[in-house]
């Protein structure tokens, strides 16, 4: 890749070029992302290990963990090194891992929380057909189409000759400033590019608020405490939905005007909102929370029993 372009690193400005910033900046998202990692880790974790929590909706919510570990993962530790870095350089093809890497899992997350929803459908709506119908190849399907999404973004840029400059004024390797630095004409693919952005985000997330709206009107013949913890449990999933595509939409309508906000809607729903996700799931989850519990209490005494045996000895 890249053997016929001029370029072969790239040079990212990052989110600030003040010194002190830039400090602020490492210790603040270096919290954001371990707290990112033992989060979701820990949900991972807990339903792995628990034998209560192994219906199809515990499932999905353990492979969105561990796709938010992973997309942040793919961002995090290189925008945290930069932070401290005079040159934040980047090579050709570690920049297109990057872009093929983060929306490959960005991806697979928009299919894998279209699953949920539909998920969240079938268990009360269908209830007798749930096993049935939530199955493990739902979530090969959100991964064949992460995957093909993010092949496909790949192959608009490789094919793009990038004669120079060489700078991103960006802290990550993304579509539109990979755009921005081509020496040949883009509109082509800038229009394909918002057609998936700016068009396909606001379907998804139309059509995924129509799904939880339909919802309540299936809880009528339930009684009240199974109403009031399927919704508990819609509800946390439209937070997630809404703090995932809310931002998305707005980054990519508003990039056409160029607003000069797109760093900062990047850095909420890259950084920000798969930090958010754990919290939002655990708190509003009370089956959840007695797990972990459970789980905190009994690893709290093995330590301790191991302790004694150790003071002992």
């Amino acid at each position: 890749m890249g053997g016929a372009n001029n370029v072969t690193e790239f040079i990212l400005l990052g989110l600030t070029q003040n010194p002190k910033m830039q400090k602020i900046f490492f210790v603040l998202f270096l919290l954001i992302y371990l707290l990112t990692l033992v989060g979701n880790l820990l949900i991972v974790i807990t339903i792995a290990t628990s034998q209560t929590l192994s219906s199809p909706m515990y499932v999905f919510l353990s492979c969105l963990s561990f796709l938010d570990s992973c997309y942040s993962s793919s961002i995090g530790p290189k925008m945290i090194i930069d932070s401290l870095s005079d040159r934040k350089m980047i090579s050709f093809n570690a920049c297109m891992t990057q872009l093929f890497v983060e929306h490959l899992f960005a991806g697979a997350e928009i299919i894998l929380l279209i699953v949920m929803a539909y998920d969240r459908y079938v268990a009360i709506c269908k209830p007798l057909h749930y096993l049935t119908i939530m199955n493990s190849v739902l979530l090969l399907a959100s991964w064949i189409g992460g995957f093909i999404h993010s092949l496909v973004q790949l192959l608009f840029i490789v094919s793009l000759p990038f004669c120079g400059p060489n700078v991103i004024d960006h802290f990550i390797c993304d579509m539109y400033p990979l755009l921005e630095l081509s020496c040949t004409d883009t509109c082509i693919i800038c229009i394909l590019v918002v057609a998936n952005g700016a068009v396909m985000c606001p379907i998804f997330f139309l059509l995924l608020l129509i799904s939880y709206g339909v919802i309540p009107h299936s809880l009528k013949t339930q009684s009240l405490e199974g109403q009031q913890k399927a919704l508990s449990t819609c509800i946390s999933h439209i937070t997630v939905v809404v703090f995932f595509f809310i931002p998305c939409i707005f980054m990519y309508v508003m990039h056409v005007c160029t607003f000069p906000l797109d760093k900062s809607l990047t850095v909420f729903y890259t950084i920000i909102t798969p930090m958010l996700k754990p919290l939002i799931y655990t708190l509003r989850n009370t089956e959840m929370k007695n797990v972990m519990r459970k789980l905190w209490n009994r690893n709290v005494m093995s330590s301790c029993k191991v302790m004694d045996v150790l003071v002992k000895q």
